[in-house]
């Protein structure tokens, strides 16, 4: 039994060390994903990170529907600067790919505007995820995300 307490104490002890490496680490934190959008639950943000298309983006919400400001927002970038957003009807295209349908309200009755095509700023990211329910760039509440929001690359735990 002696050995059995030795391994969870260093076990203990490591994880500790581990959160407090973390809480103290001006480059990564944590998120956890309250929402149905995206399937994981603990979200791992490397602050700062650059960011291509695919990658999972963490940003600043600026507020709006059921969310406050500055909620901390997980989603897929699907667009980067100098492509092109195309829209028929609700229906949302970037560069060819099928990226979703916008629904006219959230799952909280709240009536969401489509956004508007065209080609995505310097500095900004689409960002979508496949779920249905997902309050991302379609909608002109969100937009797009600006540089300025974002926290950094978000990765899954579990």
């Amino acid at each position: 039994m002696p050995a059995r307490r030795l391994y969870w104490t260093v076990c203990t002890g490591v994880f500790a060390v581990g959160l407090f490496a973390l809480a103290a680490s001006p480059w990564l934190s944590l998120s956890i994903n309250l929402s149905g959008s995206l399937p994981g639950t603990l979200y791992l943000i490397h602050k700062g990170a650059a960011l291509k298309k695919g990658d999972l983006v963490a940003f600043h919400w600026q507020g709006g529907a059921t969310y406050p400001a500055g909620t901390v927002f997980i989603k897929q970038v699907a667009g980067v600067a100098g492509d092109r957003v195309q829209r028929q009807g609700n229906e949302y295209w970037i560069e060819g790919a099928w990226i979703g349908i916008a629904k006219p309200f959230s799952r909280a009755g709240v009536a969401l505007q489509p956004a508007a095509a065209g080609v995505i700023g310097a500095g900004e990211y689409f960002v979508a995820t496949p779920n249905p329910d997902s309050l991302d760039s379609r909608y002109a509440l969100t937009g797009n995300v600006r540089q300025a929001a974002v926290i950094g690359r978000a990765y899954e735990v579990f």
